[in-house]
């Protein structure tokens, strides 16, 4: 791996399916914080990903921050920040 660049890039996480350009990948990107946001915003989190270094910054509303590297991260640092279980797969979600 080159130290300077970073080459050649971690593979995708398995969300990332599907994306073959660096333009969709970043759509992707994009979509899927958007999908986040829709679930944690009622447990008083935001979902921050801005498309140039890896991971998701995850927020409360207090201002305690953390960046965890993929998707199943969210939901174990969102149940820590908010001491409370997250269902990902409630229905009030699934169309966001």
């Amino acid at each position: 791996m080159c130290n300077a660049c970073g080459n050649p890039a971690v593979p995708g996480h398995w969300t990332d399916a599907g994306a073959a350009t660096p333009g969709d990948r970043l759509r992707a990107r994009f979509h899927r914080v958007s999908v986040l946001n829709a679930i944690l915003r009622p447990y008083g989190l935001t979902a921050h990903d801005g498309g140039v270094v890896p991971g998701i910054q995850l927020s409360t509303l207090s201002g305690a921050q953390i960046i965890v590297q993929n998707v199943a991260e969210v939901w174990a640092e969102a149940e820590r920040l908010t001491g409370r279980p997250i269902d990902p797969l409630d229905p009030r979600y699934l169309d966001a």
